[in-house]
């Protein structure tokens, strides 16, 4: 499945208010055009406009993704994501894919910091293992990427579209070479401040 950007940024909404303030969802047009536009937990930042965010709503409708609700004393139409039945998602897939959707490609560990308004993982274990089985299955839905020079941890990515990231390897900075040189400089220092300390006390082999 193809999910445009914006697409992704609309169900990453849909899905996250779900599951964090549940009282204010389904949700109206123009409370999801707020929360695809927040300046906190969205990497990229965007600024869509109401028709942008209807024509994206028309177009998850289109796919199967979302429906409209038009509940009892509500004045607005509202909108609900069924990605949870469509994709056959546990709640922990739906909060993982929720924050890809969101964030862009991240660590198992940011995964499991940023999930903790969704759900709880236990331990990082857990991240990995429902990683591995939205990886696993016959058309993924994620995956894990090999770590760039310069990373200590590999990062995950869904795979519902495009990802607005920048995936090359990253390039190897001249800090890491000057910090070895210099961690090099101060063990000299300390290698010849214990030699000068044995031969003070006479403990010279």
């Amino acid at each position: 499945m193809e999910l445009t950007p914006p697409e992704q940024r609309v169900l990453g909404c849909l899905i996250e208010k779900e599951m964090t303030t549940p009282d204010y969802y389904p949700m109206s047009l123009n409370s999801i055009v707020m929360a695809c536009n927040q300046r906190s937990n969205r990497d990229p930042v965007v600024d869509y406009t109401e028709l942008e965010v209807q024509e994206t709503l028309d177009a998850l409708r289109e796919r199967g993704l979302a429906r409209t609700v038009h509940g009892k004393g509500d004045r607005v139409l509202k909108y609900k994501h069924v990605a949870g039945d469509v994709l056959e998602l546990t709640e922990a897939q739906k909060s993982l894919l929720a924050v890809l959707l969101l964030r862009g490609p991240q660590t198992g560990g940011e995964l499991r910091t940023r999930t903790g308004r969704y759900c709880e993982f236990n331990a990082l274990d857990e991240v990995v293992s429902e990683l591995a089985a939205l990886a696993g299955r016959e058309e993924p839905l994620a995956e894990r990427l090999e770590r760039r020079p310069g990373e200590k941890e590999p990062r995950y990515t869904h795979l519902l579209g495009a990802v607005p990231d920048d995936l090359e390897p990253a390039t190897p900075t001249q800090a890491e070479p000057d910090r070895i040189e210099q961690l090099e400089a101060e063990l000299a220092q300390l290698r010849a401040r214990v030699a000068r300390m044995e031969s003070e006390l006479g403990l010279e082999s």
